[in-house]
Order: structure tokens, then C-alpha cells, then sequence
């Protein structure tokens, strides 16, 4: 059976110790709201200004607003999708924006982050419809499946496993390759590390976890493979970059979560970061492991083919419909036209 690749990272050295030290120190130095809305100011507030020379604008795309993040000299031939974290309930442009900009800027190439629906008040699979029409929409511009690059953190990198999930399952063609981040593939939280690394994950909770995901799924079986893609069947996808921290609850989510898309016989790469805690990337103006994390992420974008080795042929795509549970993606409408969105 194939085996994800897992490529040497770099260690953590004495420095890397105390920028992540002074990094928990600052962040947990407040107390997470127990108010939704308040929650969402304070998970903004993590997210830093996108750097000058990033041209920004506003898009409406599939129907969904959404940032375009362009970084000098990029290849507009190309373009990436970021899905963002926050179980689903929380980020924005507010609190990714920068991180975006700097993957962007990596890759070479724009960025677009929709502003897919929120939970509680548009639970699954509203977020899913929401980023099929963004895909679906780029699509319909005339750009080539393969020039088309999805990545995501935490919530959002689960959430491009699912989209990849139905949009093949739809019929849709598959992009040229996916980045994840710490992503969240398991709501039903089976994973190994989703217990034994509690005590020693310093961004995440049960209890938030917990709080999200009857959020987002608002009673929906958390073994559902749109909303929890550890239960679906990845054959078919491109290939795929994962990279999480060895700190993190969720480490295990990404492991199996690796060692599936290999047993499919998808070129898969697995990165593992000594010390590092959930999505380490959003704070790269103060860790340099986030910046070699996203340089690293980066160069996997710039060239998919030939990052990961080649893995065993893939058996044939399932051609069973999609479950009754997840509906078709929204129409897609509105082009690129401009639309006002608060950042």
C-alpha cells in the first residue's frame, strides 16, 4: 500500500522557541467572549493588515463576496481559492486576510478568499454551496481546471477536502492541486490526537470544538462525508499538501486523513512541524516557522506535478449521487462584478 511522502521540515531552534512563546503569551492573555458575535471581534482581532504592496479588491464570484489578494508579478494565468478557518463560525478577510496575501505571494499567484455563509445562522452545507459556486464560477470564465488551486486552513482546509469531494461527485473537473492547514476532516472527533494531544494544544478546546460543530452541523450525522470528508472517499482527487503542527489535536485528523489519499493512490505530501500549534501560519509577522511553512506552501502551489511523488494508479471514480443530504451548489451568478463587502 502507498504511503504519504513526508518530507524532512525544519526543526525548532532556540529562537523559534521564544517567538512561539511570546506569541501564546500574547494571545492568551484574553479570554475568549462567550458571545458568538463578540467571539468573532475577538478572532479578528488575531488577523494582521495585508501587506502594502498586496493590490486588493472586492469581487462577487458565483454569487459569493469575496477578496482577490494579487501579489506583484503574478501569473494571471493561474489562481488560487483559500478557504478559511474558524469552525465554520468564525474568520474573515479581517482575520486571514494577510495570511492569504502571503501565500498568495508564495505561490506567485492571485488569491481569491471567499466570504463563504457562517454558522449558526447558515449551518451545513451552506458553506459548501458557497464555495462550489465560487469554483464552479471560475470555471465558467474559461480557465482550465488545472490552473485552478484550492487551499484552507483548520475549518476550511476540511472544507476543501469536501469540496473536492462534490464537486467531483458532480461532475465538476478537478483542480490542478489543494494545500491543507491543520485541517479539520473528522467532526464526529475520532482521531487519536483529538484526546491525547488536548492537553498540550494551546489554541484549541473539546468545549470550542465542540460549540462549532453542533453549530455548523445543527444536527446533522457528523459522519456525513461533505461535512466530515475523513468518511469519504478521495480517489479522483490532485495532488494534495498537507502540513500540521505536532502540537495540535487535530494531527491525527491529518494523518489518516494523508494515509487514505495515498491508499487512493493520490500523490500526497505530509508535513509534520516539530512544536508548532493550530494554523502557526496566521502569525507569520512574529514566527519564522509560519513563513517557511507558507514559502513551503508556496512552492507546492507553483509546481503540484513534481512536489510529490507519484503514487500507485488510482481505481476508477465513484459514480455513485452524492447524498440526498447535500444538495446541488447554488446557481452561479454575478461574475466578477464588483460588490461592497465590510472587511
Amino acid at each position: 500500500m502507498s504511503l504519504p511522502h513526508r518530507p524532512p521540515v525544519p526543526g525548532m531552534d532556540a529562537s523559534d522557541e521564544a517567538e512561539l512563546t511570546e506569541l501564546l503569551d500574547l494571545l492568551q492573555a484574553d479570554e475568549w467572549p462567550e458571545d458568538l458575535l463578540e467571539g468573532r471581534e475577538f478572532y479578528d482581532g488575531w488577523g494582521t493588515p495585508v501587506a502594502a504592496d498586496i493590490e486588493v479588491s472586492e469581487r462577487r464570484v458565483g454569487g459569493v463576496a469575496a477578496w482577490l489578494l494579487t501579489p506583484p508579478d503574478a501569473d494571471a494565468t493561474r489562481i488560487g481559492l483559500w478557504l478559511h478557518g474558524g469552525g465554520y463560525v468564525f474568520g474573515s478577510q479581517r482575520s486571514h486576510g494577510a495570511m492569504v496575501a502571503e501565500a498568495a505571494r508564495a505561490a506567485g499567484i492571485p488569491f481569491l478568499h471567499p466570504q463563504y455563509r457562517r454558522a449558526p445562522e447558515h449551518p451545513y452545507p451552506a458553506a459548501l454551496e458557497d464555495v462550489l459556486s465560487v469554483y464552479a464560477a471560475l470555471l465558467a470564465e474559461g480557465r482550465a481546471p488545472e490552473t485552478v488551486l484550492v487551499a484552507g486552513d483548520s475549518a476550511g482546509g476540511g472544507l476543501v477536502l469536501a469540496m473536492l469531494l462534490a464537486a467531483r461527485d458532480r461532475g465538476l473537473p478537478t483542480p490542478g492541486a489543494a494545500a491543507c492547514v491543520s485541517p479539520w476532516t473528522d467532526l464526529a472527533g475520532t482521531g487519536e490526537t483529538f484526546t491525547s494531544k488536548e492537553s498540550i494544544d494551546p489554541l484549541i478546546t473539546r468545549s470550542v470544538v465542540d460549540d462549532v460543530q453542533k453549530a455548523y452541523l445543527a444536527g446533522v450525522d457528523p459522519e456525513t462525508p461533505y461535512a466530515s470528508p475523513h468518511y469519504g472517499d478521495p480517489h479522483g482527487f490532485p495532488p494534495v499538501l498537507i502540513q500540521v503542527g505536532e502540537r495540535e489535536m487535530l494531527h491525527s485528523d491529518a494523518e489518516r486523513f494523508a494515509a487514505k489519499l495515498a491508499a487512493a493512490g493520490v500523490p500526497v505530501h505530509l508535513e509534520v512541524w516539530p512544536g508548532m500549534v493550530h494554523v502557526w501560519h496566521l502569525h507569520h509577522i512574529r514566527l519564522a516557522k509560519a513563513r517557511q511553512a507558507l514559502s513551503r506552501l508556496g512552492a507546492f502551489l507553483r509546481a503540484p506535478a513534481t512536489a510529490v511523488p507519484p503514487s500507485a494508479p488510482a481505481s476508477s471514480v465513484p459514480t455513485s449521487a452524492p447524498p440526498s443530504a447535500t444538495p446541488s451548489p447554488a446557481p452561479v451568478t454575478g461574475g466578477d462584478a464588483c460588490v461592497r463587502v465590510t472587511p
